[in-house]
């Protein structure tokens, strides 16, 4: 079992976490203000509460909070830290509220959060998954169509193994769309996801590639 480190306290943090740690690997979350933590962690047994730098030491790294805190972040925990580490990117680059149902984003074309943060922090071995579904999903996810499919991209192959291992740990099957370029788009399913959602109040579904 890997050792995972959560860099983020948010909703989705919190899930990850506890549904890594209910799978058995050590998991510890980090947050800027740990203290704040307290009272989740009596209801997330096995997991560890400490800072972004405690949580950069794990063997996989998990970055879960804001896309435009992402950056700062990843500075915070410590970029030497996270040299060679696997680091799952499940950050949007959401730029303010929907409109008509669609998700602004800070990236244009040709462009994607995910890049731009390999490109900060280059030894690191980024792959982009868990951001294109709710967080009520992430984990165990109990749908009738089956075991729904993350998409997943990154320049490094053995760190997308890794994480492939993971998600069918958690209940998912992985598409890997190719390198760091794949970011763009797997990016863009958070708007594709949320838009039932924001217009109509449906959040209950997830994506799934269908084979003949």
């Amino acid at each position: 079992m890997n050792s995972i480190g959560v860099i983020g306290s948010g909703a989705v943090g919190q899930v990850l976490a506890a549904g890594f740690a209910r799978h058995g690997h050590a998991v510890t979350i980090g947050s800027r203000t740990p203290a704040k933590l307290a009272d989740w962690a009596q209801t997330a047994p096995g997991v560890t509460v400490g800072h972004f730098t405690d949580a950069a030491r794990a063997d996989v790294v998990i970055l879960a909070v804001q896309g435009g805190a992402a950056a700062e972040a990843l500075e915070v925990a410590g970029l030497d830290a996270l040299a060679g580490k696997v680091v799952i990117d499940t950050c949007n680059p959401i730029a303010g509220a929907p409109v008509k149902g669609i998700l602004p984003y800070f990236t244009g074309p040709n462009d994607s959060l995910m890049q731009r943060l390999q490109a900060l922090a280059p030894a690191a071995r980024f792959v982009k998954a868990f951001n294109s579904v709710g967080s009520g999903f992430m984990i165990d996810p109990a749908l009738p169509g089956g075991r729904p499919t993350m998409f997943i991209c990154g320049d490094d192959a053995a760190a997308k193994g890794t994480v492939t291992a993971l998600l069918a740990e958690v209940g998912w099957d992985a598409e890997d769309v190719g390198g760091v370029e794949g970011a763009g788009p797997i990016e863009a399913l958070c708007q594709l996801w949320c838009a039932p959602g924001f217009l109509r109040n449906d959040w209950a579904h997830a994506f799934k590639v269908l084979k003949p």
